[in-house]
């Protein structure tokens, strides 16, 4: 079983790819994709986030959004704004976000190999986002946001990957954030091979970002062999991701915001958290880096929280992350938050918002505190994975974001 195969992508002309590039649809709210998309008709969000071409308060999980999704797809392929390539390639993809670049590799991955745990993932899919996500590839009968893989650098592949981004993309495009992201077709016959031949010859691949995606394209996958055992298309049988080199990414950190102290008040629950952490109050806000550190916002002021290293199991993949630590130390016995999946005393805010996003939310009086984390360290992410493990929920936030709509997967 091969890892991944090249495919026909449906993409943007290079005039047009500005106007349809467009954020990931998970990180936008309905009304901020509804202000991006009103005056461009051809950006990809009509496709991703299509309730917002329907009347206010359209339900964005009914029939209708997904029908849609599916009419304004169309109207973009007829009106030449986006256009499928002639034959199998790869894509070079490369994000420059100020000094930060990463390349990477864009590939239809085979859901047999996600099946197998050769593409491993490390955290776990809520049912109803990942109906949604069925339910829009099988109304487009496309893959439209990538799968955000993560390889173990090899010299090989990195190196070629590399040389061919010195050649005039094929698109490229600077988005609203000030993030450049350029694309390459890779067609030549012998690249083609020695880059499948390369991704082949690694131990397996891991989800960084797009675990829903990945689950909806499977049990597609799935449904599509079962209707049709002999007619399914290869295309079906994959699913549409990027490939990075694990020492390009860039972590940052997934922190919390909480509701209310369960009925403590600050300095009483300063307390106890004083059993397990040293606690200092800082003078400024700070950017936690070690393992165990927390900045912690409350009341109006910033505390410096430190674990005793005791508490940290240096050998347990899952405890020892900072996420983890927290969680074992503070949110569930002095908070009484168990089940941060679905508890609605907790909030996740990722850490491009900065700590001045967490303050805001404690000085409006939406939340009581807020806590920053150290960014899971990408050695952590691998081992977890490697041990066939689950991350707690929220555990990385991956940046800079790729953009949906540069290249598009179609099923059949």
């Amino acid at each position: 079983m091969t890892l991944i195969i090249p495919f026909p992508g449906l993409r943007p002309r290079a005039e047009q790819a500005g106007a349809v590039a467009a954020p990931p649809y998970d990180v936008l709210s309905t009304d901020e994709a509804l202000a991006m998309a009103s005056e461009r008709p051809a950006s990809f969000l009509h496709i991703s986030r299509a309730e917002i071409d329907l009347p206010p308060g359209t339900d964005p999980y009914s029939d209708a959004v997904y029908a849609k999704a599916r009419e304004n797809l169309e109207r973009l392929r007829r009106d030449g704004v986006l256009v499928q390539d002639p034959a199998p390639r790869y894509y070079a993809y490369r994000l420059d976000a100020g000094e930060h670049r990463q390349i990477g590799l864009v590939a239809a991955a085979s859901v047999g190999a996600y099946r197998e745990g050769r593409i491993r993932r490390h955290e776990l899919t809520r049912p109803a986002k990942e109906q949604d996500r069925v339910r829009q590839i099988d109304a487009l009968n496309a893959q439209t946001g990538p799968v955000f893989l993560i390889y173990r650098a090899s010299d090989s592949i990195d190196q070629r990957l590399d040389k061919l981004t010195e050649a005039p993309p094929l698109l490229d495009v600077t988005a609203d954030d000030g993030v450049r992201h350029r694309l390459w077709a890779i067609d030549d016959p012998d690249a083609i091979t020695a880059f499948g031949a390369g991704i082949d010859a690694l131990e397996r691949l891991y989800i960084a970002d797009g675990h829903h995606r990945a689950a909806a394209a499977a049990r597609v996958a799935e449904a599509r062999h079962a209707r049709d055992p002999d007619g399914a298309s290869t295309h079906s049988q994959h699913f549409l991701a990027v490939l990075f080199p694990h020492d390009q990414l860039r972590i940052l950190a997934y922190n919390r915001v909480i509701k209310d102290l369960n009925g403590l008040d600050p300095e009483t629950f300063l307390t106890r958290v004083a059993t397990a952490y040293s606690v200092d109050p800082s003078t400024d806000p700070f950017t936690p880096d070690a393992r165990g550190e927390v900045a912690l916002y409350l009341a109006g002021r910033w505390y410096r929280l430190q674990l005793d290293e005791t508490r940290i199991p240096a050998a347990d993949p899952i405890g020892r992350l900072d996420v983890s630590l927290l969680h074992d130390q503070i949110i569930a016995p002095l908070l009484q938050i168990t089940d941060p999946r679905r508890d609605e005393r907790i909030d996740f805010v990722g850490g491009v918002r900065g700590l001045d996003g967490l303050r805001a939310r404690v000085d409006s009086g939406e939340m009581a505190a807020a806590f920053a984390l150290p960014p899971t360290r990408m050695e952590d992410l691998l081992a977890v994975a490697d041990a066939d493990a689950m991350m707690p929920p929220k555990s990385t936030w991956f940046e800079p974001k790729l953009a949906d709509g540069l290249i598009s997967h179609l099923l059949d």
